[in-house]
């Protein structure tokens, strides 16, 4: 059986001190998430495609932003969670991701990213895309460089 899941997460970005993470790499940025965690939209978005791909929710069912014990967590630890305790029998059959960010620009880093998550995902990294676009400075925060949205969509199959 095959089966399709979509996720998306934003976070603003803020001058807080908080390290810009995506897909579990630092990005050198004068501002960072405005989260509960780490921010990482990334792999938040993974995670909600992961799980609606298995229909078990979402996100934020698994993982509270009310729970302080998730307080500041590395977010590759809440996906290790997901793929040790909901994914399987599933494997993943690949991942597509877009990260909209006006600054800084992420080419540099989307090797890394990928590399990343092939690793975590035991996936090779030819199955996993990563596109990078800005607003185009339209779009309010987003386009200002105050926010960052990330979108993924994945096939799994078992």
């Amino acid at each position: 059986m095959i089966r399709i899941g979509s996720g998306w997460d934003l976070h603003r970005l803020v001058p807080s001190g908080k390290p810009l993470i995506i897909g579990g790499i630092e990005i050198p940025s004068k501002k960072g998430p405005l989260a509960h965690s780490d921010g990482d939209v990334l792999i938040h978005a993974l995670i909600d495609a992961l799980l609606g791909a298995l229909a078990k929710g979402d996100i934020g069912s698994h993982f509270p932003d009310t729970d302080p014990a998730y307080k500041d967590i590395d977010s590759m630890e809440l996906l290790k969670s997901v793929l040790q305790q909901e994914l399987p029998p599933y494997t993943i059959i690949n991942v597509d991701a877009t990260i909209i960010l006006q600054v800084p620009k992420l080419r540099a880093h989307i090797d890394a990213i990928r590399e990343n998550l092939s690793k975590n995902l035991s996936l090779p990294i030819e199955y996993i895309s990563i596109k990078a676009k800005t607003a185009e400075q339209a779009l309010g925060e987003l386009g200002s460089g105050d926010a960052i949205i990330a979108q993924v969509a994945l096939l799994i199959s078992g």
